[in-house]
């Protein structure tokens, strides 16, 4: 392991796990004494923002949720990207190991939400060249033998076993037999021979989500790693254009991008297999909860029908 940039504030830790424990009757208070503030966007961790004793300002994420080496993956990718100063992501600065809530400190990046860019198209361009810029950097120990967290593969579990289960179980449901006539031109398509094909592995962060980008001085910078390891051009940038985030950006744009997100007439059919498989999971997700998030679900449905059809701009 690398030599942190800083000691690990092992103090400040002891204290932020008791209050967070429940010692303390006002959390906020107590969080500022600390000198500790709490940042929003950590969706499965938490992160809080501290002034280190020499002025700089630190990133402390607590990991909450352990499973899947989530810390492991995050300090690997940290530290692998950090010799290379690319300035777009963070560098790290410590680990602490504790069984319960580990933690690592990194440095925190200034910018502004990528999502609300007003120009969508130079802002992407931008995470983009970042993007290439991660996969272009050798896979070496820990992320060279580690697959990101939902690969391809991954999906087609859910498209094979767990969601054809599910309509199977739902016979009455008037989207049931929909939902089966997608999933059987799926099967039928031989995407999913293209998306397991064997391809070039390249470090990914392994996960799509576009609130984990900001535009800044250096261009498109991302945070939270913690589904790093290594995946394929192909997949991960049709897994970056079906997340559900993505929805909030024009086909139009899209297709603009996709020479900057490395496909290629070379890997173009892998890349139309792993898109399909890719919307078809996301909708397998939003069928589950159809009900509550009934104009997603169906925005989704109505997306997935048109890559499987001619009006697909992609194909």
């Amino acid at each position: 392991m690398p030599v942190p940039l800083i000691d690990v504030p092992t103090g400040l830790l002891a204290e932020l796990r008791r209050v967070r424990a429940g010692a303390d009757n006002d959390r906020d208070a107590a969080l500022s004494t600390l000198g500790l503030r709490p940042l929003t966007g950590g969706m499965q961790n938490d992160l809080y923002l501290w002034t280190s004793p020499h002025g700089d300002d630190v990133v402390i994420k607590l990991y909450v949720k352990t499973d899947r080496q989530r810390m492991e993956r995050e300090w690997a990718a940290l530290t692998l990207l950090a010799p290379h100063q690319l300035g777009t992501v963070p560098a790290p600065l410590w680990r602490d190991e504790a069984p319960v809530e580990p933690a690592i400190g990194m440095t925190r990046l200034h910018g502004k939400p990528l999502i609300e860019a007003a120009d969508q198209l130079a802002a992407l361009r931008a995470l983009a060249h970042t993007t290439t810029q991660l996969q272009a950097v050798p896979l070496t120990g820990l992320l060279a033998g580690l697959p990101r967290i939902d690969t391809g593969e991954h999906y087609m579990v859910r498209l094979t076993q767990a969601w054809p289960e599910q309509l199977a179980g739902q016979p009455d449901d008037p989207l049931t037999p929909a939902m089966q006539q997608l999933l059987a031109a799926w099967q039928r398509s031989g995407d999913a021979a293209l998306v397991t094909a064997p391809a070039m592995p390249v470090l990914s962060r392994g996960d799509a989500n576009l609130l984990n980008w900001m535009t800044t001085d250096n261009g498109a910078a991302c945070v939270d790693f913690e589904y790093a390891g290594f995946s394929n051009v192909a997949f991960d940038a049709a897994d970056l254009i079906e997340h559900i985030s993505g929805r909030a950006v024009p086909d139009s744009i899209w297709t603009q991008l996709l020479p900057d997100l490395g496909v290629t007439d070379a890997n173009r059919r892998q890349f139309t297999a792993n898109q399909r498989t890719c919307a078809l999971r996301w909708l397998a997700v939003l069928w589950k909860q159809r009900d509550r998030r009934r104009e997603e679900f169906t925005v989704q449905h109505e997306r997935v029908e048109m890559l499987y059809n001619s009006t697909n701009p992609y194909a």
